[in-house]
């Protein structure tokens, strides 16, 4: 079987690269929330990163490809499968599939724009001259203060919101994305379903909240 030509094959590389992108985003949640730590707590985590030197680029990298790989598969089939559904058969099935399916693709598409200004945002640091690391001066400990950078984002209502749609998008396509991977790969069948797509939608939820938590409690000043 061709994975990259077959539809089964292409739907097991989408059920594997976001099970890893999944794993990536769990693992950058860990790091983020270290910001409720104070500046010692997301300052070190940012120098402990930076230590990494290329290795964190390398990872970037690799992410960056397996997010191609999954979206670009995904987009293809859902062009093909609206090419293949009859009207008809459209409006049936609309009745029995959830809303975070059907705009899978969307979501995807927002999560990549998302991703873009986030890495502009943060990583390149050329959206907002005022969080340059260049305008930075250093902690208590000889640090780069990105507890700075990153609150001075965070109290700009319109960057808040921009993060806030993207989590929206991001738990919406989690919510049908776990159990959909769980399926294709075959590990989960009849009644079972159920019982992990209610998973996937609390671990959607879960994402969704924590993910939100960091601007809005740092919009409102309970962070500082």
């Amino acid at each position: 079987m061709n994975l990259f030509k077959s539809t089964v094959g292409r739907k097991i590389l989408m059920a594997v690269t976001g099970l890893c992108l999944v794993g990536f985003i769990s693992v950058h949640l860990i790091g983020n929330l270290s910001v409720f730590a104070g500046p010692d707590g997301i300052n070190a985590y940012a120098e402990h990163l930076h230590a990494l030197g290329p290795l964190v680029w390398v990872f970037r990298l690799i992410m960056l490809g397996l997010f191609a790989v999954h979206i670009t598969f995904g987009v293809q089939l859902y062009l093909e499968n609206r090419a293949a559904t009859p009207d008809s058969y459209a409006v049936q099935k609309s009745l029995v599939t959830t809303f975070s399916a059907k705009t899978m693709v969307f979501t995807g598409l927002i999560i990549l724009a998302f991703l873009l200004y986030h890495l502009l945002h943060f990583t390149v640091q050329i959206t907002n001259p005022d969080i340059s690391a260049h305008n930075l001066a250093l902690d208590a400990a000889n640090r780069l203060d990105v507890f700075t950078m990153v609150t001075k984002s965070f109290h700009n209502a319109f960057i808040v919101l921009v993060y806030i749609v993207a989590m929206v998008a991001l738990t919406l396509h989690i919510f049908h994305g776990i159990s959909s991977w769980v399926q294709t790969l075959g590990w989960s069948t009849g009644t079972s379903q159920d019982k992990v797509t209610a998973i996937g939608k609390l671990v959607a939820i879960a994402y969704g909240l924590a993910y939100i938590a960091i601007p809005l409690l740092l919009l409102a000043r309970i962070v500082k």
